[in-house]
């Protein structure tokens, strides 16, 4: 079983969004996921059609995890079995970010983000030149 006991005078969270923990207390497995497609467009258009992310590689690949294969050894000692903090605080926690008290046996936390920028494109001299001969 878990050996410590955590204490918090005062926690004091702003902002709590898309899909974020606040957990207070143990916990054997905690997982956090988020997704999101970022689009910035030098335009606002909007198609309708948006937001599908199968067609995106990086939501469906494996994350490659290094194995360690490093020997360590380590001794622990609790000799006071609480852990105290007076004040926490938070801004904001986002994207499935998690603010977690206590004790944990097993965390794992994926965040993939799919980044676009759309920009108008850039006109060539020959349609400037044809553009100013017009005015």
């Amino acid at each position: 079983m878990l050996q410590r006991t955590s204490c918090v005078d005062t926690i004091n969270i702003k902002i709590a969004s898309f899909s974020s923990t606040v957990q207070l207390g143990d916990s054997c497995i905690i997982n956090g996921l988020s997704r999101a497609l970022a689009v910035q467009r030098e335009t606002d258009v909007f198609y309708g059609n948006e937001g599908n992310l199968s067609p995106y590689r990086v939501y469906s690949e494996p994350i490659p995890f290094q194995p360690i294969d490093e020997p360590f050894s380590y001794a622990r000692q609790n000799p006071n079995p609480l852990i105290r903090v007076g004040k926490i605080d938070i801004i904001g926690i986002s994207s499935a970010s998690i603010l977690h008290v206590g004790n944990s046996r097993h965390v794992s936390m994926e965040t993939r983000i799919k980044h676009i920028r759309q920009l108008l494109p850039i006109p060539r001299k020959e349609e400037e030149v044809e553009v100013q001969g017009q005015r």
